[in-house]
């Protein structure tokens, strides 16, 4: 463990209070990115050459459980953050200088990095193609131009990580951390989800934005440059245990409400009638459940892909079932605000729209399924004529 669990649960404490403001008014979340920063926890993934803990891609998983249980919105915001220090902990990719002035940062202020890669015409990378963000040689770095949209966190980030083009001869792919706040960077507030509000993911439009020669990575050719769903899996396994946290914190409700309704005519609490017993089994069944799965596989061989995206899926599912459940069992009460449910049921909606999506994960196994039966049958095809050979 790399984070103090105290300070962990003080944090998520006043995440907690100000989520259903934040979720009101769909402002960015200051309040809980703030407790989130003062308990160390978006540097809690900082490799330990550079002064920081080494929390692993299961550390991440606990802390994002954790923040999501008081609001998934501020979790993502901080998920952006925590993976990104975590890529730097295993592949070493950023400007050692460059890094370092980020992380001196950090010890005053909320630093927030997020990837700014999906595009109007594009869509997202994970279906294939490359950006149409141009960057522009100029005589001191990087002049970046384009449309990148569902920019999580985008009004409070201090840098954007755009994945652009640049515009040499021989055409290059890489990404650029561009400061927020410089001129040429417009917000356009089209955010307007069902749920996760305060995520603020909205466009962003970079005309012209200036930034110093050293401030991109990983400069390649596009014909490696394509997003790698399979390399992804597990950071997306990751990224799903902070909507366990919300599926835990509507079976926290659904629980409390069970003990707390007294209807005149039963005369005792609906916790202790057969039908709220079952419910509440069958939501705990499918969100311990889902915390086993995530866990599980996070602990275990990152390297086996399909083993982590299988986990994903199943997991997400039965998050996302979870919540129905409760909501439905408890009947109009769960889509009345006050109550609190309705907005788990809201966020909960997301678990499985970030890339790769759905659909992407599952046509990934049925490919591995069906090179598996080809290499069997390959296999067995062979087998013949090598043992009459050795016959013979």
């Amino acid at each position: 463990m790399s984070y103090d669990p105290t300070a962990l649960e003080a944090a998520v404490r006043i995440v907690a209070e100000a989520a259903p403001e934040a979720d009101q008014t769909g402002q960015f979340p200051w309040a809980g990115i703030r407790a989130v920063h003062k308990a160390g926890l978006l540097e809690s993934t900082v490799a330990t050459r550079y002064g920081g803990p080494g929390g692993t891609l299961s550390t991440a998983g606990h802390i994002l459980a954790a923040l999501g249980r008081g609001d998934p919105s501020v979790a993502l915001i901080s998920a952006m953050t925590i993976f990104n220090h975590l890529g730097q902990a295993t592949k070493g990719h950023w400007p050692e200088d460059l890094y370092r002035d980020l992380l001196s940062q950090a010890r005053t202020r909320p630093l927030l990095l997020n990837a700014a890669r999906v595009e109007p015409e594009l869509g997202s990378p994970a279906r294939g193609g490359l950006p149409s963000t141009r960057a522009r040689r100029t005589a001191n770095g990087w002049a970046l131009s384009g449309r990148k949209r569902f920019v999580t966190g985008a009004h409070g980030l201090t840098h954007f990580l755009v994945w652009a083009h640049t515009d040499e001869v021989l055409s290059r792919v890489g990404t650029f951390v561009v400061p927020n706040g410089l001129p040429g960077i417009t917000v356009i507030e089209n955010w307007k989800s069902l749920g996760m509000r305060a995520t603020g993911s909205h466009d962003v439009e970079f005309t012209d934005v200036e930034i110093p020669t050293e401030h991109v990575l990983e400069l390649v050719d596009p014909s490696v440059a394509q997003q790698d769903n399979r390399g992804h899996a597990a950071i997306t396994l990751a990224l799903t245990a902070l909507y366990l946290g919300v599926a835990e914190a509507a079976q926290e409700r659904f629980i409390r409400f069970a003990h707390e309704r007294v209807p005149g005519n039963l005369g005792r609490p609906v916790a202790e009638t057969d039908r709220f017993v079952a419910l509440s089994g069958e939501i705990d069944l499918l969100v311990s459940g889902a915390r086993q799965i995530i866990f599980g596989a996070l602990d275990g061989d990152l390297r086996d892909a399909e083993r982590v995206i299988r986990a994903r899926l199943l997991a997400g599912r039965q998050i996302r079932e979870a919540v129905q459940i409760a909501v439905r069992g408890i009947g109009n009460p769960g889509l009345n605000a006050d109550l609190g449910l309705e907005r788990h049921f809201r966020d909960v909606q997301s678990v499985l729209v970030h890339a790769p999506q759905e659909d992407t994960s599952v046509a990934i196994l049925g490919r591995a399924a069906f090179e598996r039966w080809n290499r069997t049958e390959s296999e067995a095809a062979q087998t013949p004529s090598r043992a009459i050979r050795k016959t013979a």
